[in-house]
């Protein structure tokens, strides 16, 4: 068996690792941050853009339901009051 130092397997510690150590996982987190901020503002025009179109798509709505009821008006027989009940 070898009782040799058992340190050897390991690298040898300094003053500097964890400093080291502790700006990598800095710049990680800023990095990180980073990607977070572009994705966050992708995110906010994507759906300031989806609000603009639903809003588009409600007025052309409200357009078509009002000349559907225009050209509906000016035909015999398809207001309210000439539809024939369900159990007819």
């Amino acid at each position: 068996m070898n009782y040799g130092n058992p340190r050897q397997n390991y690298p040898v510690m300094t003053m500097n690792d964890p400093l080291t150590e502790l700006v990598r996982r800095i710049e990680e987190l800023e990095s990180q941050l980073a990607f977070q901020d572009q994705l966050h503002e992708n995110l906010n025009n994507t759906v300031a853009r989806q609000d603009r179109e639903i809003l588009e798509l409600k007025r052309q709505l409200v357009a078509l339901n009002e000349r559907i009821r225009d050209l509906g008006e000016g035909i015999p027989g398809l207001g309210p009051q000439d539809e024939t009940p369900p159990h007819y």
